[in-house]
């Protein structure tokens, strides 16, 4: 160790050493983003995707695990437990989720929205989520029925991830 103090000017060690810290807060320490959550009370996601007309518009907590995370930008979580999952969809470059929050727990909080589509803005929404995934996807041997087609998801604008 004394040979690389010897060799790289102190300065240039402490850089490689902090670069090498991991992104994430420190064991059992929760990060932030965006508002954070201040509701008390999780709504559970399978209430809202059994009848999401209910929710619509309203803003919720949810908690779960972080099942996915855009790997392009951040932004957005797929947060689940063992009954449904729900996409947190936040502002573009607004708040960034990491993709190591993955596997990790999460508390959201935001609007809960529908977006209206038709059969080929669907086909199109289905073939960017594949794509981001890294799946094929055909448009024209997906079965996806005859509509309604709409997307529940949650206009995030904060969460905790443990």
């Amino acid at each position: 160790m004394s040979r690389i103090l010897r060799r790289f000017p102190a300065a240039a060690v402490v850089t490689v050493l902090l670069m090498a810290l991991p992104a994430t807060a420190p064991a059992g320490e929760a990060e932030v983003f965006g508002a954070g959550v201040d509701l008390e009370e999780a709504t559970r996601i399978a209430d809202i995707l059994a009848d999401p007309d209910a929710y619509i518009g309203k803003t919720v907590r949810v908690d779960g695990g972080v099942i996915d995370v855009c790997s392009r930008q951040g932004c957005w979580i797929q947060v689940g437990d063992d009954a449904a999952s729900i996409q947190i969809k936040v502002e573009d470059g607004v708040i960034v989720f990491p993709t190591a929050a993955r596997g990790r727990i999460a508390a959201a909080q935001g609007e809960v929205e529908a977006i209206q589509m038709t059969r080929e803005k669907y086909l199109g929404w289905l073939a960017h989520e594949a794509e981001e995934k890294g799946r094929e996807f055909d448009p024209e041997t997906a079965d996806i029925g005859d509509g309604p087609y709409r997307i529940i998801r949650i206009k995030g604008t904060g969460a905790r991830i443990e």
